[in-house]
């Protein structure tokens, strides 16, 4: 069985949340070669599965606004993702702190466009394989 996880891809550019068992996940990021992170969390899959939920949300009936979503909105968070509408799609600026809301160690990453259906399905594929 594959293991849940989101990968969010943008041309050269990509964003990876995967659970590596039990509370344990990784987010690794790339951008264009040149940055890169890589770091362990603890989340729990129904904080996983509320993201994606939300997400889902703002993907389904968009509003032509701004907006953002955190991973663990009430306590140390390793992913926050803003999306900017961008004609069909959303470009992503991700900002990871791999030591939860720690600004002396946050990366900032932006992403070009990325279509909204396939956001939708990424997003839909991650909750579904968190049901139990």
């Amino acid at each position: 069985m594959e293991r849940p996880r989101m990968r969010l891809e943008s041309g050269t550019s990509w964003l990876e949340l995967v659970h590596t068992g039990g509370e344990d996940w990784r987010v690794t990021a790339d951008w264009c070669a040149t940055l890169t992170a890589d770091f362990d969390v603890c989340l729990t899959s129904e904080e996983v599965a509320d993201f994606a939920a939300r997400m889902l949300s703002r993907l389904s009936a968009p509003d032509g606004r701004a907006f953002s979503e955190q991973v663990t909105p009430g306590r140390d968070n390793p992913l926050r993702l803003t999306a900017d509408p961008v004609e069909d799609g959303y470009a992503f600026c991700a900002a990871l702190t791999p030591n939860g809301d720690d600004n002396v160690c946050l990366l900032r990453m932006e992403m070009n466009p990325v279509d909204s259906a396939g956001l939708r399905d990424l997003f839909a594929a991650l909750q579904a394989s968190l049901a139990l």
